[in-house]
């Protein structure tokens, strides 16, 4: 699949680090370091625009790294990139660990993972049809 894309940050263009990686790491485009108190939340961008294919999206992940050591994740868990959405990417980091952490420009911040996608079409209907675990959610099978 090819992705057009417009890098107006100071970097090169994001890579897949290794053959088996899923993900590409996006780095912060900022101008001055900025200082995430814990539970405090930031729009951090990273100077690049894409278009992609119809039937596909970009993801947005946490980095788990980032997650694990410091706290720091995605306060919309994974952010979506339309096919039709032709802005800046920009990542909402949100510090839920106990310490403030500083986010510098050039830090990979979170990664992009490219998903094919299907639109559903609804059918309304008076019932659906029953299975064996019916309405059991929520911790139903014990763990």
């Amino acid at each position: 699949m090819k992705v057009k894309v417009v890098n107006k940050s100071k970097f090169h263009l994001p890579k897949y680090e290794t053959e088996g990686s899923a993900g590409l790491d996006l780095k912060a485009n900022i101008e001055e370091p900025i200082t995430l108190k814990p539970l405090e939340r930031a729009l951090i961008p990273t100077g690049l625009y894409i278009s992609m294919p119809r039937g596909y999206e970009a993801q947005i992940r946490a980095r788990s790294g980032l997650a694990l050591k410091h706290g720091i994740t995605l306060a919309n868990g994974i952010g979506t990139i339309d096919s039709d959405y032709r802005g800046e990417i920009k990542v909402i980091l949100i510090n839920l660990g106990n310490e403030p952490y500083t986010i510098n420009t050039g830090d990979r911040i979170a990664q992009m993972v490219f998903m094919k996608y299907e639109k559903a079409e609804f059918e309304l209907v008076d019932e659906l049809d029953e299975t064996e675990r019916g309405q059991g959610g929520f911790g139903h099978s014990g763990y």
